[in-house]
């Protein structure tokens, strides 16, 4: 599954202390968050020019997912994800400076003529120094408690790659070690990189944010026509459309494409539009499209054509061929039995704008200075700068505080956005992919600094340790909390809370008998899951469903109730399958929990 913002209702103020995601900005799907769509909300610009292109060559040696109840399953919520705009976040441009207050007896006082956009920064470069010197032992020391097979890390500080760095192998039983340029599946960090692609769209003139999604993709629809009609493209972007948390993550699980996928986005129920924020991957992935539309081409290519190529990231794709073919590839892994294997597949191309990019750290590094520098690089305008600040400030609440001193967590247009407690801009996703991968990207552009960390493991909250304990380092010296502890005991509270609450392998004491197989077997028709077939197989009722047919045996729970055995990003293990027995005793409907999230999931005998 895919993860995107802070881990959540963990009650730990000290993250936005150290510039990581506040713990408490995880994707809530509560109801009645306020959504802050703001105006002329871009950053400064600055006026200096980039100072240094980086070498790019290791400096120094030595030394994640979460589901919210989304990332794929509407259940807790993710790590990387709040409510009012900051004042000063206006864009400001250059001019003389403003006259003098008066003092002295009589003097009237006055305010300045604009407030400050930040405050100014606070870290000294020995004090990055010092915390990028002690990044190798964080790495090995997360990497041996974990034992995740590999990772890489990058950090830029004031325009300058300041630390760039692999660890571990590629695979594992394969001898081949990560590097600055091995290639990882990004997940749900995409999406950050999405909204820049976006914005050099709209510095383009070809769409603006604000362009309902209609104008570009006639043929896109929600339950609701009026927002249907009304739904923008920040809307999408910042998850506050009224979809469902993760709409349409289940049919990508059965293997169904892009196209089908987001035309039966208009089959999930709405939430209250632009007051409720649910993290929703097709969302998202229907207003990138759309914008590829309004320039005549894919998105695979638009994305190379405005941000991957002008940027210089030469191993960076929108298009899962591309990482497929890297022969400097990180494979994926998962955990069997306490070891980590690989072996499974991760293909995020119908979701591509939301968790299909793949990239190296080194090629990251670029795009991290450019989101710092007001989407300059090189001394050269790439990104507009207005249409990139919009996506570093609030458009929906995304975690209410929860309690009278807690802070609330914000989204902005595939960020999450956050403000430390002296009042600078965070910007923070990770990215998650339960068959295999965990990444997380921090910036603190008042500090002009940020840190990348991508994984071939599933998500146990190494990346975000990492990145945690490095901003701990730099702002206190020293690392105050056992982060992996705390992110890693997080992760496996929120995979627990996916599970089925019935134990299916474990049928209730004097079950009762199952009918016979010619009651349940059948067509089942469902228009949002397609037809869903029963039959029996060498005496075994066999379910078949999803475009091609993919073939579930179910095991004799008790009377009507079945279980079988979940599959893809979205697995939950045994899930339960409950038939309703008409009159003439065979079954006329048949309900599969893991798909009934939204009330989708019940499918009626043809």
């Amino acid at each position: 599954m895919l993860v995107s913002g802070a881990l959540a209702s963990c009650g730990v103020a000290a993250p936005r202390q150290i510039g990581v995601p506040d713990l408490r900005q995880a994707a809530v799907t509560g109801s009645g968050e306020a959504a802050v769509t703001g105006s002329g909300e871009a950053a400064v610009t600055g006026s200096g020019e980039d100072t240094a292109t980086g070498s790019g060559e290791d400096t120094a040696t030595g030394s994640r997912r979460v589901r919210a109840t989304g990332s794929g399953q509407g259940r807790v919520t993710d790590p990387r994800r709040v409510g009012v705009p900051v004042p000063g976040r206006a864009t400001l441009t250059a001019g003389p400076a403003p006259a003098p207050t008066p003092t002295g007896a009589g003097a009237t006082p006055s305010l300045a003529p604009a407030p400050p956009a930040q405050a100014p920064p606070s870290l000294t470069r020995s004090a990055v120094d010092d915390a990028v010197a002690g990044l190798g032992g964080l790495v090995r020391d997360t990497m041996a408690r974990t034992g995740i097979p590999g990772m890489a890390v990058a950090v830029v500080h004031r325009d300058r790659d300041v630390y760039l760095k692999g660890f571990g192998v590629r695979r594992v039983g394969a001898p081949d070690p990560v590097g600055p340029d091995t290639v990882f599946q990004l997940a749900s960090v995409s999406k950050p990189l999405a909204s820049t692609v976006v914005a050099g769209a709209v510095g383009r003139k070809a769409v603006s944010w604000d362009d309902p999604v209609v104008k570009h993709d006639p043929g896109f629809a929600l339950k609701d026509p009026w927002v249907t009609r009304h739904v923008t493209l920040a809307d999408l972007f910042s998850h506050r459309s009224g979809l469902p948390d993760h709409a349409g993550d289940l049919l990508e699980d059965l293997g169904y494409d892009r196209r089908y996928i987001l035309g039966r986005l208009r089959e999930e129920p709405l939430a209250p539009f632009r007051a409720h924020y649910a993290y929703t991957n097709f969302g998202l992935t229907e207003a990138a499209v759309a914008v590829a539309k309004a320039r005549g081409t894919s998105w695979e290519a638009l994305s190379s054509e405005v941000l991957y190529e002008p940027l210089g990231m030469t191993s960076t794709s929108s298009r899962f061929a591309d990482y497929a073919r890297a022969p400097d590839r990180a494979f994926t892994h998962v955990r069997v039995g306490g070891r980590w294997e690989p072996g499974h597949v991760r293909d995020p191309q119908a979701q591509s704008p939301a968790g299909g990019a793949s990239s190296t750290v080194r090629d990251m590094t670029r795009w991290m200075r450019l989101q710092m520098r007001n989407g300059r690089f090189g001394g050269k305008q790439l990104i507009d700068a207005a249409a990139l600040e919009r996506t570093h400030v609030p458009h929906i609440v995304s975690g209410p505080p929860r309690a009278p001193a807690g802070e609330p967590a914000f989204y902005g247009l595939g960020w999450n956005v956050g403000y430390d407690d002296r009042g600078r801009l965070r910007l923070n996703h990770s990215g998650a992919f339960e068959l295999g991968a965990a990444t997380t990207v921090t910036l603190l552009p008042t500090e002009g600094l940020g840190i990348v960390v991508l994984t071939n493991a599933a998500p146990v909250g190494a990346p975000e340790a990492v990145a945690a304990s490095f901003f701990d380092l730099a702002e206190n010296g020293r690392v105050t909390v056992d982060w992996l502890g705390l992110f890693g005991g997080l992760f496996a509270r929120m995979d627990e809370a996916d599970r089925p609450k019935a134990d299916y392998s474990r049928p209730p004491a004097g079950a009762a008998p199952a009918r016979s197989d010619a009651a349940y077997a059948g067509t089942y028709a469902n228009d949002y899951y397609g037809p869903l077939t029963i039959g029996a197989v060498n005496g075994t009722l066999v379910m078949r469903l999803g475009p091609r047919g993919e073939r579930f045996p179910l095991r004799h729970y008790d009377g009507d109730i079945f279980s079988y055995r979940t599959a893809g990003e979205n697995a939950v293990g045994l899930s339960g399958v409950t038939f309703t027995v008409g009159p003439e005793g065979t079954a006329t409907r048949v309900r599969l929990e893991n798909l009934d999230p939204t009330g989708l999931g019940v499918f009626t005998r043809r």
